[in-house]
């Protein structure tokens, strides 16, 4: 399997290469020449694959058709090792509840941080270590965070051989348990950058740093971030693990709603229905920040600043850039690179938008590739973690609520709906309190968090100044 940049650099690379690599030496994102195609009999297979021997297994059949040059015996070790009861509290990895009428949740919540990151970012440590032991390379991430990817890149390389992760985050815009499970780290591999702006910033600072091509090389740069295609990758296993959970015969499709900032998670499950996974509707939900909502309606794709960039209650998606919807566009007109080259380079640049409205493509967008969208705000955030505490006795967290209102109004009848859950409450406190006017649970393990102490570096948003301190910590 080969590789190619979303821009049309004409390099094609190996599944390995890209993993260490993050963005394409034109600036465009990595995706595979062509997607495997699966067939009836192979998604039977893949059915009783997971079923008889459960995620691991999974994993394996899927990633195997993307990575070719990784022994089939040691990629299969690596999911093994990855997907435990141990490391996911339980031996299903993605269970999915019932909520009503052809609505369910698949929770991916499940891993050490408590978010659905911890899906792809645990295999990415496992990936990263045997592949620069088999190099006998070091590597230096840079990562940004909106909040859930930096404490899961961080529980999954910290005490790894070989790597270093500085992560940088929004300064004072992420809950305070999610600074506290990033900032009491205190491994000497992890170094924390809190950046004064907002999520955008933080990652315009990583996207300059990896296109910087000398000093990327120099110092070993690699990315976590969803820009890396080995952590999207990831991701599409879970729609296969879903599927077979909301049905019983292939003919049966099912829908998929998906709280949606950088378009990361929902581009795994367009991958997944570019291979022939039945998806009928893969729903987009937004919050206030509605960038994708506004394209998917309108097709006009419309990028905000740091002073337009609202601060929400479902602040893991409070983004205005988001990074993977390059590679959806990249599809949908028809893998043009130059002309995609152009939208997201000096486009975007000069203007802050681009426009599809009257491309032929966009109005394919809904029918050829399945994608509708909706947004959810502050208010219908509280009413339906209310409403679904209510009816269901469960309690949900902010954004997983964003994909249950937005779901609710995508259902179609007889097609299951499954919102991708994507974090435990206690993540998101002060808000459920204000829904519920009780605390969430607390795994045992993270009771005082918030009291630990903390290490972090506060910066401007300076792609120079990040820079000077990663050279400074690697010396």
């Amino acid at each position: 399997m080969q590789y190619l940049s979303t821009r049309g650099h004409p390099d094609r690379k190996r599944f390995c290469e890209i993993l260490l690599e993050g963005l394409a030496p034109d600036g465009g994102l990595y995706l595979p020449e062509h997607y495997p195609q699966v067939s009836d009999a192979t998604l039977s297979a893949w059915r009783r694959v997971y079923h008889d021997e459960g995620y691991a297994a999974l994993a394996f059949e899927v990633l195997s058709l993307y990575i070719d040059d990784i022994p089939a015996q040691d990629l299969r070790a690596l999911c093994e090792t990855t997907y435990t009861e141990e490391v996911f509290g339980t031996g299903e990895i993605v269970p999915l509840r019932h909520l009503e009428d052809d609505l369910w949740l698949e929770g991916l919540s499940n891993g050490p941080t408590l978010a659905f990151k911890d899906m792809a970012m645990q295999l990415l440590g496992n990936l990263f270590e045997y592949e620069l032991a088999r190099r006998g390379e070091q590597l230096n991430i840079l990562g940004a965070t909106s909040g859930d990817t930096g404490s899961a890149a961080e529980y999954a390389m910290r005490g790894k051989k070989g790597v270093r992760v500085f992560m940088t985050s929004p300064h004072g815009r992420m809950s305070p348990f999610q600074q506290a499970q990033m900032f009491s780290l205190m491994d000497d591999n992890i170094h924390n950058i809190a950046i004064e702006g907002v999520f955008d910033d933080c990652q315009d600072i990583v996207k300059a740093v990896s296109n910087d091509l000398a000093f990327k090389r120099q110092y070993k740069v690699g990315t976590v971030n969803s820009i890396n295609w080995a952590r999207l990758l990831a991701q599409v296993v879970y729609y296969f693990a879903g599927y077979f959970q909301a049905t019983t015969a292939n003919e049966q499709s099912v829908s998929f709603a998906v709280p949606s900032g950088n378009f990361g998670n929902v581009c795994a499950g367009h991958v997944a229905r570019m291979m022939g996974l039945p998806i009928a509707q893969l729903v987009v939900a937004t919050n206030e920040n509605d960038v994708l909502d506004e394209f998917f309606r309108t097709g006009m794709y419309r990028v905000r600043g740091s002073a337009d960039t609202f601060e929400t209650s479902s602040p893991s998606m409070d983004i205005s850039k988001a990074s993977n919807f390059e590679r959806f566009v990249f599809d949908l007109l028809g893998r043009d690179g130059a002309r995609v080259a152009q939208l997201f380079g000096p486009q975007l640049a000069r203007a802050g938008h681009f426009d599809l409205s009257g491309d032929v493509a966009f109005a394919q967008a809904a029918e050829r590739f399945g994608f509708v969208s909706g947004k959810s705000t502050h208010g219908d955030r509280i009413a339906t973690i209310r409403d679904t505490f209510a009816r269901h006795a469960m309690v949900i967290d902010t954004h997983t609520a964003d994909g249950v209102k937005v779901a609710r109004e995508h259902r179609q009848p007889g097609v299951p709906m499954v919102v991708l859950e994507t974090a435990l409450p206690i993540k998101f406190a002060e808000t459920i309190v204000e829904a519920l006017g009780q605390q969430p649970e607390r795994p045992a393990r993270f009771e005082g968090i918030e009291a630990l102490p903390k290490r972090v570096v506060v910066m401007p948003a300076s792609v120079e100044m990040v820079k000077a301190y990663m050279v400074e910590k690697c010396e």
